[in-house]
């Protein structure tokens, strides 16, 4: 590799980076992400554990699958459409970058924003419910790898041309609410029927469960790395509509 190509490499990583600060400074505490980033996951754990005879280990590992779920998800449909409406996103696509590095700093801002609100829950769980964790490496690869990709999935509604966050958080929460409800999240893969097993595989949430279920309860179905692989392509594959719809809308320009 030539000193150019990993200068240029080190620099398109510096503008992610960038770009990702400015969006913890100016979008972290507003009231859209506080709402669909750190108070659903804890919300939808509540209300599934009341009647249920789960033990909080078992229940922190779902919640933990959960928050990186709804929360890494959250950033890329508020942040983006709001940056359209009072113009700061056209001064992004207009700065010295590819696409691809300004949509990894988007990535990036969803991810860490759930990892901190995992780190929360962890830390809650550990504390008030005498939780503990079975494999701690694991655990903090569960966490940043399905931080990643499903910040990755909520970029892709993020990219749909629209000023307006309401407009993709419809189809947003949609499609989450249909990976939650066919994941390994509320029934565990063992005790599923043959052919929902099927379907549940289809869901990256799925092997982002089966991974905090080895990490704290040393009891996943799918093997560890074929979960961290699934969900490291997964990352990829969610990218790639990002990148075309963004190159659609500056043909149209939009």
């Amino acid at each position: 590799m030539s000193t150019n190509t990993i200068t240029r490499i080190k620099n398109e990583i510096s503008q992610a980076w960038t770009v990702s600060l400015k969006d913890v400074r100016v979008y972290y505490l507003t009231p859209g992400m506080i709402m669909f980033g750190f108070l659903m996951p804890f919300f939808m754990f509540f209300s599934y554990s009341v009647g249920s005879n789960q033990g909080a280990i078992e229940g922190l590992a779902r919640l933990l699958a959960m928050t990186s779920f709804f929360t890494a998800g959250a950033a890329g449909p508020f942040i983006i459409p709001t940056e359209r409406r009072i113009g700061t996103y056209d001064r992004l696509l207009g700065a010295p970058m590819s696409t691809l590095t300004l949509l990894l700093g988007k990535t990036i801002t969803g991810a860490v924003f759930a990892m901190a609100v995992s780190l929360v829950a962890l830390g809650a769980g550990l504390l008030f419910f005498g939780a503990s964790i079975a494999q701690p490496l694991l655990l903090a690869a569960g966490i940043i790898f399905s931080a990643f990709t499903f910040s990755s999935l909520g970029l892709i509604f993020g990219s749909i041309p629209t000023t307006k966050p309401g407009d993709v958080q419809m189809p947003s929460t949609l499609l989450r609410w249909g990976l939650l409800f066919i994941s390994g999240v509320f029934i565990p893969l063992s005790q599923m029927a043959p052919a929902l097993r099927v379907i549940s595989y289809l869901s990256p949430l799925t092997y982002a469960q089966d991974l905090m279920n080895h990490a704290v309860l040393e009891s996943g179905l799918i093997n560890p790395w074929v979960d961290i692989l699934v969900l490291l392509g997964a990352t990829v594959v969610f990218l790639l509509p990002s990148l075309r719809m963004h190159a659609r809308a500056r043909v149209k320009g939009v």
